[in-house]
Order: C-alpha cells, then structure tokens, then sequence
C-alpha cells in the first residue's frame, strides 16, 4: 500500500509537527500510550516527535492524522485549517488506514470515524485462502457482527465455531479469544462491526 502524497503544499520552514501532535493530543486528552495504540507508532517515536528531535515520515504523518482524526493538510498548517465545510465529507480511499497482519493473508480497512472507537467499530475484512483474523478477548459484553460480501470464512469465539457463505451474517460475543479464517481457495471479504457495552 503506497503512502499518500502531499501535493500542492507551499511551506515557508518546516512545520512545527512536534507542537501540533502535542496540541492535538492533549486537546483530545489522549495519553502518548493510547496515541501509541491507536496510530501503531510507537510511544518513543511519539515523543521523539512532540520534542522535534526526529521528523515524521509521511507513512507516520498519515496514521497520526488518521488517529487523531485531522487531514495531512491540518496536520502540517499547525492543526488550525478552517473546519468549517460541506455537510457531507468523503474520505479518499487512499486516506482510509488498514491494518495488515505480519504474514499479509488478512487486511482490516477501518471504515468508521475515530471518535466512535471503544464504541461501534466498523471494519472491511478481507482474507486471503489460508489467512486468519486471531483477536484475544476484548471487555466483557462486546460483540461483533460479521457479514460475509464474497467467499467463506470459519468464525470460531471461545469453543465454538461456525462456517459463514457469501450473504451471512454472524453475531457473536468477543469477550472471549475469537478468530475469523478463510480455510477457502478464494479471498474472502467482509464487513466486520464491534459494538463495545456502555
């Protein structure tokens, strides 16, 4: 997956990245550690960042802007771009961050807007044929619901487990370790929702 491009931009010295990720991370009173979590950078590169001694890359730029839920563009004009737009806003889908598994049979394309995380969650799944979507438990009482658009996949929570086809709909409950795979020989891909209790 190619890293997006800045284009267009007119800066007069470098951005003052560090002030601004500060800035957008208190505002929003996120700890270094739950940044760290919800933009896969690490806390030391995160503070690293906040005390300009290291230059984000763009890769990085992108999963902070994404996390914190501002564009590039705000990002580097100091998080001070006007908010004010059209009622409806569309995200390129070359801003949409994913999340690929180390062996890349399975991607995970979050859909849903940052600020609703920890309470409805909504993902595109795809898994490649022998690929698998492994989670430990999450808090108790949260469940997911997973449609299958194309292929089948296997979806096992605690000791039990089900096959879902093309056109079926899953609910279960992710309090327990869970996993999705696709034992097929044609990618498989899903809509994939996490509803997190009250």
């Amino acid at each position: 997956m190619s890293s997006p491009v800045i284009a267009n931009s007119v800066l007069e010295g470098p951005p003052a990245i560090g002030a601004t990720l500060q800035s957008l991370r208190q505002g929003q009173k996120l700890s270094l550690d739950e940044l760290s979590k919800r933009a896969g950078v690490s806390k030391s590169m995160l503070s690293q960042i906040e005390r300009n001694t290291t230059n984000p890359t763009v890769a990085v730029l992108w999963r902070l802007s994404n996390a914190l839920g501002v564009s590039i563009t705000d990002f580097l004009a100091g998080g001070r771009a006007e908010r004010v737009g059209p009622s409806i806003s569309v995200v390129a889908a070359h801003e949409t961050p994913s999340l690929i598994n180390p062996d890349g049979k399975s991607e995970l394309r979050i859909l849903g807007p940052i600020e609703l995380a920890g309470k409805f969650e909504w993902y595109e799944l795809v898994i490649q044929p022998g690929g698998a979507l492994i989670s430990d438990a999450h808090e108790q009482g949260a469940r997911e619901h997973l449609s299958v658009l194309s292929g089948s996949v296997v979806v096992r929570a605690g000791a039990e487990e089900k096959k879902l086809r093309q056109g079926e709909t899953a609910r279960y409950a992710v309090d327990v370790a869970h996993a999705i795979s696709n034992p097929g020989k044609s990618v498989a891909t899903m809509l994939l929702v996490v509803a997190h209790p009250d």
